[in-house]
Formats: structure tokens, sequence, C-alpha cells
């Protein structure tokens, strides 16, 4: 399974955890997963798939949905700047890892609207609030 292809699909995707969009820890397992994905049988599939849809320009990784690491594909990022009034601001910060020397990963993020492209705010700003939650669907 293409993950970045999941989530072009589905637009809005959980990393892990339930919720109310679909899951790329279980889409990779094939099933659903009770706990951590990291101590499942398919653990290294689905962490090499969260790499590459992390390492993706075209993914926003973020904390949208109950503060869980949430992929929204670039097609939906005028929509949730058209929501943004409605959502948390922290919600939409931008995370990114980078590769340290040592092997660790650090974590950062970029706050919103600081990672939000030109180019989407000016489609956003076209968006009716009524479209753009048409477009996202259910986040809560």
């Amino acid at each position: 399974m293409d993950p970045i292809r999941f989530v072009e699909t589905h637009g809005v995707v959980l990393e892990g955890g339930q919720g109310p969009r679909p899951n790329l820890a279980e889409a990779i397992a094939g099933e659903p997963i009770r706990g951590s994905w990291w101590g499942h049988k398919q653990g290294r599939p689905i962490f090499r798939a969260t790499r590459a849809v992390r390492d993706c320009d075209e993914i926003l990784v973020c904390r949208l949905i109950d503060g869980k690491i949430t992929y929204v594909h670039r097609r939906l990022w005028p929509a949730i700047v058209r929501l943004s009034k409605l959502l948390d601001k922290n919600s939409l910060a931008a995370v990114h890892e980078k590769h340290m020397p040592s092997g660790a990963h650090k974590v950062y993020t970029v706050p919103f609207p600081r990672w939000v492209p030109p180019d989407i705010r000016r489609v956003a700003e076209r968006l009716s609030e009524e479209e753009a939650r048409c477009a996202i669907g259910r986040v809560d």
C-alpha cells in the first residue's frame, strides 16, 4: 500500500489511534490495533510509512484531531485555513522532525499560519465556510 496515496485519497488521516478519520497504522497492518502500533508485528512497515508521509511536502503533519498526529493532504489546506477561526490554532501548527547526526529525532513545530503558502491563502479566501466544511468532513 502506498501511504502517500492513502492520505491523498482520504484527505485527512490519523497516524494511529482511534478517531473519526481513517488510520494509517491500521491500514498498513490490515487490522485494528490495540494500544500503540510500535509493538504491532507490522510496526516496522508502519514506521516506514509514517516517515514517508511525514517527509512528503504535499502533506501537513499537525495535531488537528484530538491532539493526535494527523495528516492533511495539500488539496485540503485551503479548507483548513478557511476554518482556522473555528479551530484551535495550536492544533494547526505544522509538526516537523529533524534527523540529528546522532540518529535522534528532534521534533519542532511551525505555528499556524506561518507554514501556509501564499497560493493556499488565496484559495482559502475564495472558499465559503460551508464549502470548507464539506471538503474536510468530520474532524471532531
